[in-house]
């Protein structure tokens, strides 16, 4: 189904990709698969990578290239997430697959968002469907770990593993929204931007449109406001109040930040990780931070307190020698 565009619309849909040549950060996955779509001659594609890089967007593209107008008619797009036992393969999937195609579409595509979710089950199943009816139907795949899609699957079609759109695209892509926005972004806030959204384009848009409307300003302070991110200044903060020793103060700013910018346990230790590699200490001292961080995150996950681990991690740092 099209969404129609207007003024209104979120910006992950206004600003979606509707050719291959729009397409940011995977340059030699669209090559190939361009050449597919020309040629007519396309196999069973798995598509596996990160959130926001243009998985399900190469798909439409995909598909509005091969079928025109009459696409719609010739596409099945199913989220495994939602739907994703054994039922779904044999009804949904395999009706739409035994059908003809409508018009002159050489085949018809079913897409599965997300089918690292489809139990063993369900992949056994849709492993006999592509069997069964590669002369009527192609397979695009869509997952986040192609480790948990069956080998036999994977088999059956071409890999293409999309990684995260690059900073100098990234910055492409908000100078070419902020001009059509009617935006001043400022460098550090593009700089913001880009790590907070770590590569994921649609963090990216959905960050911007938040942004922009509080101002048409964007500085990087609001960046971290609207994205609940702590400003690596602040981490870095912390960590030189440990290594100076200074427990008290480094656990009072650690809490401020966190109640500020709403931050749990979770989203914190992240960012204390990532500005570790940048501190000003031995690589002896880096590893056993990191080494750290990762036992505290493994008890925040299991259930533990996070005001306890985030206070005994500080402990670490300091009797850091």
């Amino acid at each position: 189904m099209d969404i129609k565009i207007n003024e209104y619309s979120i910006w992950t849909e206004k600003y979606r990709p509707q050719t291959f040549k729009e397409i940011k950060g995977q340059e030699p996955i669209v090559q190939r698969v361009e050449s597919f779509v020309k040629t007519k001659n396309m196999p069973h594609l798995l598509f596996s990578g990160p959130a926001g890089v243009g998985k399900t967007t190469l798909a439409l593209v995909i598909v509005k290239q091969l079928f025109g107008e009459e696409w719609r008619e010739n596409f099945l797009e199913l989220n495994a997430s939602d739907e994703r036992g054994i039922d779904v393969i044999r009804q949904k999937v395999k009706d739409f697959a035994r059908t003809k195609t409508l018009g002159d579409a050489p085949f018809k595509i079913i897409y599965l968002d997300e089918s690292d979710a489809l139990t063993r089950e369900a992949q056994q199943a849709l492993r006999r469907t592509m069997e069964n009816y590669t002369q009527t139907t192609r397979f695009i795949l869509s997952c986040n770990y192609s480790s948990k899609i069956l080998d036999p699957i994977q088999s059956r079609c071409a890999v293409f593993k999309f990684k995260p759109i690059p900073k100098k695209e990234i910055i492409e892509i908000i100078e070419a929204i902020a001009k059509k926005e009617g935006l001043e972004i400022t460098d550090s806030a593009k700089e913001a931007l880009y790590q907070v959204s770590g590569g994921d384009c649609r963090k990216l848009e959905n960050i911007m449109q938040s942004t922009s409307s509080l101002t048409k300003n964007i500085d990087e302070e609001s960046i971290y406001s609207v994205a609940s991110f702590a400003e690596p200044k602040d981490i870095r903060k912390i960590l030189e109040l440990c290594f100076q020793e200074n427990f008290q103060e480094a656990r009072k700013l650690l809490l401020e930040t966190m109640i500020k910018q709403g931050l749990s346990g979770i989203d914190i230790i992240k960012q204390i990780q990532k500005e570790a590699w940048n501190s000003q200490v031995s690589n002896k001292s880096k590893l056993e931070m990191i080494k750290a961080c990762g036992e505290a995150e493994f008890r925040m996950v299991e259930g533990s307190d996070e005001y306890i681990q985030l206070e005994a991690l500080l402990a670490k740092f300091i009797l850091l020698k």
